[in-house]
């Protein structure tokens, strides 16, 4: 019997999530949260919402440095590696096969199955809601918080505003809610010291600001992909579609790729579960100029997710002392009202109107809805049932 425990047992339940978690970052969120809170009980409500709402605040993609941390809580180092590796190895090699023959891999899904995967996402954004909004917005401040969150969100749609809507709601908490004595919280079990966090993070900061003079004093190839890629995942909040534009001026505007390819291969990065990040993979397999192939798609990959694993790995130690304190717990609570309102927002736009555009569609989403919270039917079976059905719906129309 394997051991819940291993590296080994940790990487094929995020094997699994890497290839069926269709929906962009905020359904991976949903996902993880209906398979280790809902169905595994790695992690409380509460703890799992304290997490995503650390993830927000880094730079980086949120939804796959949850499940760094999640492996990490489970298996330490190996296990952090582990979740990496089964949910984001699926789409890296998909890309990166694409990129080494666009012919063979342009149409990967059928545009209706596609679509019916985006209106599963639908269903899985809203029983995340429901979920954490039942846990988390349990009076009328916390539920004020949530609303007015989503509609400030709603009005100005910016990586900003998430993290000002955040911070106020942080600062609200502080002042006006006052934790129950008995509303304690179940701590992950982080294996990682204080002492190894700041060398992390010193590290983050090292590289961050060494790998752009190590580039210009060596001039290699090799070295600026490592310091365009890793630079990208540092510096860009919200991750995900936010990274695009930054990828698109490192690598088109230098010649690296060139910009029919560039939008190949995010067409491609649509049409595949996992992280939008591995969008990178195909990036480094289809530079003009050594390296290329599966060894610029590797380095690529391992350099834009770097900083991911140094910035939880080093802000965890000091996050799980902090969430102790009265305080502390008074500003996550309105954090966590606000982290609902964020995924409220999101379920309403980009994820209801790009996929709900008929009654078809909505019902659809609604029986998935049901599949999921009432069926209790496994969300993986649900995405296969939903792509199936889109493209079944397709084919009638």
């Amino acid at each position: 019997m394997t051991d819940s425990r291993s590296a080994w047992s940790v990487f094929v339940i995020f094997l699994r999530l890497g290839l069926t978690s269709f929906g962009g970052p905020v359904a991976h969120l949903g996902y993880f949260r209906a398979e280790f809170v809902s169905r595994r009980h790695w992690l409380s409500e509460r703890s799992y919402a304290d997490l995503v709402a650390l993830c927000q605040f880094l730079p980086g993609p949120a939804s796959s440095q949850v499940g760094i941390a999640l492996g990490l809580s489970r298996a330490g180092y190996l296990g952090a590696m582990a979740a990496w590796a089964g949910f984001t190895l699926p789409s890296a090699l998909v890309l990166m096969l694409f990129a080494l023959g666009l012919t063979h891999y342009g149409s990967l899904l059928a545009p209706g199955a596609l679509h019916g995967l985006k209106v599963v996402a639908v269903a899985v954004v809203a029983q995340a809601v429901w979920g954490m909004a039942r846990t988390l917005c349990t009076d009328g401040l916390r539920i004020t918080m949530m609303m007015v969150g989503a509609g400030i969100v709603l009005l100005h749609p910016s990586i900003g505003t998430q993290i000002g809507v955040m911070a106020a709601a942080g600062i609200t908490g502080l002042w006006l809610i006052k934790p129950a004595e008995s509303n304690g919280h179940e701590p992950l079990p982080i294996t990682v010291r204080r002492r190894a966090g700041v060398l992390w993070l010193s590290l983050f900061v090292l590289l961050l600001g060494g790998l752009p003079l190590a580039n210009q004093l060596l001039s290699n190839q090799t070295l600026a992909m490592v310091d365009a890629f890793y630079r990208s995942g540092s510096l860009v909040f919200g991750g995900g579609h936010v990274v695009l534009p930054l990828l698109q001026s490192e690598v088109v505007t230098s010649g690296w790729v060139d910009k029919q390819t560039f939008l190949a291969g995010y067409g491609a990065a649509q049409a595949i579960p996992g992280p939008l990040f591995t969008f990178a993979a195909f990036l480094g397999a289809a530079m003009n100029q050594t390296p290329t192939g599966l060894g610029g798609g590797v380095i690529a990959l391992l350099a834009i997710f770097a900083p991911s694993f140094l910035l939880i790995l080093g802000a965890l130690p000091f996050w799980e002392a902090l969430r102790r304190s009265q305080r502390t717990q008074a500003a996550l609570s309105g954090i966590n009202a606000a982290v609902v309102g964020l995924l409220l927002a999101a379920l309403y736009q980009p994820v209801w109107t790009g996929a709900i555009g008929k009654p078809a569609d909505f019902a659809l989403a609604l029986l998935a809805l049901v599949a999921l919270m009432f069926w209790k039917l496994p969300p993986w079976l649900v995405v296969i049932a939903g792509g199936l059905s889109g493209w079944l719906l397709s084919v009638a129309a």
